[in-house]
């Protein structure tokens, strides 16, 4: 076939028109299989909202004198298992301290305004934050290790403030008050609920 005739079968109407309608056709189906498997995608399943935890839960400490950290409402918290002797020595110290009886309420919950500030003797439980500037003090446990006659608590190294093994505040220290002990229940004998008191309220 020669140029001409080419020319001629582009220019002829009926095999244009044959070839609008293969083109056409073609079109239709290149987007009717471009949209099929669309409508075939299963819906994606709501996820199910999980149920509101209202504290932190932790296992306590297995270790008498390990200092564990938990975090509550972006505060850290710990939690001390005390040894016998801590204990003891929470009684040398009283006559040193600002408010040995826990006299501003507004740091802890009633069960824990006692000499141990807690609801159970051997464990205390402590928001981490020196009530001076919100500095962190560092666990300073042994007796006589910061100075002499030091009966192991916290030492707060921005400004000094210092506070025994149940958290109340050294007389002379820049802090105010004693630390604040946050509510806290037990989910069981070995597991501590920071954040929901003993009445199961949250705070």
């Amino acid at each position: 076939m020669s140029s001409g005739d080419r020319a001629d079968d582009l220019f002829n109407p009926k095999r244009r028109q044959i070839l609008q309608q293969a083109t056409a056709a073609a079109g239709g189906l290149t987007l009717a299989a471009a949209s099929y498997p669309f409508p075939c995608q299963p819906r994606p399943k709501r996820a199910r909202p999980r149920p509101r935890r209202t504290g932190r839960s932790r296992f306590l400490a297995a270790i008498p004198g390990e200092l564990a950290t938990v975090e509550w409402r972006g505060k850290p918290v710990w939690i001390l298992r005390r040894t016998q002797d801590m204990l003891t020595r929470l009684e040398t110290a009283r006559t040193q301290l600002a408010d040995p009886d826990s006299e501003v309420s507004s740091q802890q919950p009633g069960y824990a305004r006692n000499a141990a500030r807690s609801a159970r003797p051997e464990l205390f439980v402590t928001v981490a934050l020196c009530t001076h500037l919100g500095c962190i003090p560092s666990y300073r446990p042994e007796s006589g290790s910061l100075q002499p006659g030091w009966p192991g608590g916290f030492y707060c190294p921005c400004h000094g403030s210092k506070f025994d093994l149940a958290g109340r505040v050294f007389k002379g220290s820049p802090a105010p008050t004693n630390l604040v002990v946050p509510p806290y229940s037990f989910e069981s004998p070995e597991r501590l609920v920071v954040g929901r008191d003993s009445e199961g309220d949250a705070k």
